[in-house]
């Protein structure tokens, strides 16, 4: 698929942006960053007290996904752009001591720290690997539900994204939910933006920045 976009330049500067996140969410971004972003958002306070604290620091999402996701106890979950953790630590809490959490993010140092906060916290359901997010080393129909947020925004190929997402949901028709999308500001010029509309429209998604899909029940 052409994109128009330089895709080795883009995650060169997403990875230089987001190992700088990991390491200093103090340093200032142009996106805001941690607990009280979280709150907003519509996150149970909570909630937010049972994850490691590092994690909420450096939550960079873009909204509320766990309502479009309905989990379940028990539910494998997939989550797209992982980072520190914090979406994937909120869902092993609603998954339970029977579920499995996989978060998948494509920075080294993200998942890095991610792993060491489970350790650290005695999370045995949370794994998290290094992989880019439109090539996912997961087999077919092994989860319950993908979520993602905001990550899909900064992918260049988000076909691939969606189609991975299908593969890897567990057999029967998915509902695949999102989130108004981010300003154009944001995911780039209208063309590009229409784009990625039309690469989601065959999987269901109407929009990227806040996506949840699990198969109905």
């Amino acid at each position: 698929m052409t994109t128009g976009v330089d895709t080795r330049a883009l995650e060169t500067r997403v990875k230089r942006m987001y190992e700088l996140v990991a390491t200093e969410p103090g340093a200032g971004f142009h996106f805001e960053l941690g607990r009280e972003v979280a709150v907003r958002a519509g996150y149970d306070p909570a909630v937010l007290d049972a994850v490691p604290a590092p994690a909420v620091e450096s939550f960079a999402g873009v909204g509320y996904l766990f309502d479009l996701a309905a989990l379940a106890p028990g539910e494998t979950v997939v989550d797209l752009g992982s980072g520190w953790g914090m979406d994937a630590f909120c869902a092993a809490a609603l998954t339970g001591p029977s579920g499995h959490v996989i978060g998948v993010d494509f920075t080294p140092a993200q998942p890095a720290k991610a792993r060491r906060l489970a350790a650290e916290s005695g999370a045995t359901t949370l794994e998290f690997v290094d992989a880019h997010i439109e090539h996912l080393p997961l087999a077919d129909g092994s989860a319950d539900c993908v979520i993602s947020n905001g990550v899909i925004n900064l992918c260049p190929n988000k076909e691939a994204v969606f189609a991975e997402a299908a593969r890897v949901l567990r057999p029967g028709v998915a509902d695949i939910v999102s989130e108004p999308p981010l300003p154009e500001s944001v995911v780039g010029n209208a063309a590009a933006r229409d784009r990625h509309r039309d690469a989601g429209a065959s999987y269901g998604v109407r929009s990227v920045s806040v996506l949840a899909t699990k198969p109905r029940r």
